[in-house]
């Protein structure tokens, strides 16, 4: 066989499964995500990050592992912690309460932390380095004054909807990636909510950095596993 008639068996045997040859460059087990997925970038803002006022350790180290994915997605969402001055969930509210002490609102148990993400101020903004210039839609969680927002679906009242889920719906979302700030708390309500509402649940691990307060983190991994939220890495993405 001359090596012109060589190439074109080889080829026909790739276009079957064979060597290869015509078979797709995706690697073996990486996930290309469809016109029904959407990536959400949950709160990478300055309050978030090193100098914030509620830096998570590593935060800003997200930014260029979304950046990355970003062009594999047509469809983003972003979203933003916006609290009023005096919030429910600010330890400063309360006489004698310090951060990361709890109280109890009238929807339960809340963790009190330290001022941040005031609406309008430089630390409620989004971080500058993040490149999303498709990103369709911007989601503001936590601006009523009495009840804290942690996923980017439901305040923490589990009643008051922010409307994304519809907003996902009526665009036929079907499967939904998750990554941001911070995986113990927002990221991860976020990813539960999604699955409670009929949603496939992705979160990309490296793509998130945690707070991890008394164990938050491992116990949050435990509650999104056992909800069918797939755990998986930046390079598991087709790009």
């Amino acid at each position: 066989m001359n090596r012109r008639n060589l190439i074109k068996a080889a080829a026909a045997l790739g276009a079957v499964g064979g060597l290869g040859v015509a078979a797709p460059l995706m690697a073996a087990g990486k996930i290309k995500p469809k016109a029904n997925s959407a990536l959400i970038v949950v709160d990478v803002q300055n309050c978030f990050v090193d100098g914030g006022t509620l830096p998570v350790k590593g935060g800003a180290d997200v930014v260029p592992v979304i950046n990355a994915m970003a062009p594999a997605f047509e469809n983003i969402v972003v979203t933003q912690d916006w609290h009023t001055e005096g919030h429910a969930s600010f330890a400063s509210t309360y006489g004698g309460k310090k951060p990361f002490e709890t109280t109890k609102l009238s929807y339960g148990s809340q963790v009190l932390w330290p001022d941040h993400c005031v609406q309008g101020t430089d630390d409620a903004a989004l971080h500058s380095g993040l490149k999303l210039p498709t990103a369709q839609l911007i989601i503001r969680k936590g601006f009523h004054k009495s009840v804290d927002s942690y996923s980017a679906f439901e305040e923490a009242d589990r009643k008051t909807t922010t409307g994304l889920a519809g907003y996902l719906k009526a665009r036929g979302i079907k499967t939904v990636f998750v990554t941001g700030l911070a995986t113990d708390f927002c990221v991860a309500w976020t990813a539960m909510d999604a699955r409670k509402l009929g949603f496939e649940v992705y979160v990309i691990e490296d793509a998130t950095r945690a707070i991890d307060l008394n164990g938050s983190l491992a116990a949050a991994w435990k509650q999104m596993q056992a909800q069918g939220v797939k755990r998986i890495q930046s390079a598991d993405i087709a790009v």
